[in-house]
């Protein structure tokens, strides 16, 4: 289906699941940390990671309430951590492990567009909209991530996880764009694939919630609190 944006001066979207695919980012990473905490460890602890991460190791797909859906990079850190002392590791020997294996996912080799983001950027702010991005993930990553795909010019404004706001489902990313941007929450449209970001979207009081089926969360998992669901952001219409 498709959606206008009758009313709509700011359009924020989520990154990964949204703008950028979700399993060629995340779930590799999952992967990866699994083995090398295997080779600092000596025995694996896949099983109770896989699980705090929310990560299906026999689909490789990554479930809506999980850790990967929507948790900043250094609170999965934290939460990994948690993970090896409850596997009978002292702390000081995790800390030890995390120090050496811990890593982020390569935010431009792992980049996938889940559409022709130029070109859907461009249509929206040629259309005197303004265009922002609220993600998970931290500032130094999506800055590079974004600029691989000559998207640096195309956004307004950027809020990330280690920005110093309250995070996903907490209004104040919303809030912190409209205030950069100048536009009013009840003139802003939030497009997410998680629950978390359709509640930030409820809880700053936005105009809309439009949830996109391109990422961790289902039909199921998003109608309940979207004013829309979307196949794909290429499905917006400016009017």
């Amino acid at each position: 289906m498709t959606v206008r944006l009758d009313g709509i001066d700011l359009v924020i979207f989520d990154k990964d699941g949204t703008i950028i695919e979700f399993g060629s980012m995340w779930s590799g990473w999952a992967v990866a940390i699994a083995d090398a905490l295997l080779v600092a460890v000596g025995r694996s602890v896949d099983g109770p990671l896989f699980e705090m991460l929310g990560y299906d190791a026999a689909t490789g797909v990554v479930r809506p309430g999980g850790g990967l859906a929507a948790t900043p990079m250094a609170r999965l850190r934290e939460r990994t951590h948690e993970v090896l002392v409850h596997e009978g590791i002292s702390d000081e020997d995790a800390e030890r492990v995390l120090a050496a294996t811990w890593h982020a996912p390569d935010p431009v080799g792992l980049a996938r567009p889940l559409a022709d983001l130029p070109a859907v950027f461009a249509r929206l702010r040629g259309s005197g909209r303004c265009v922002a991005i609220a993600t998970s993930d931290d500032r130094e990553p999506t800055e590079r991530t974004l600029a691989a795909f000559g998207l640096t010019g195309s956004i307004d404004a950027i809020a990330c996880a280690d920005d110093g706001i309250p995070v996903k489902p907490a209004p104040d990313m919303v809030l912190s764009l409209c205030a950069d941007t100048g536009v009013a929450p009840a003139r802003t449209a939030v497009v997410g694939d998680s629950a978390a970001d359709l509640l930030m979207a409820r809880a700053a009081g936005a105009g809309l919630a439009i949830g996109v089926l391109t990422g961790v969360g289902g039909r199921a998992d998003l109608a309940p609190h979207a004013d829309h669901l979307i196949d794909s952001i290429d499905e917006l219409l400016v009017g």
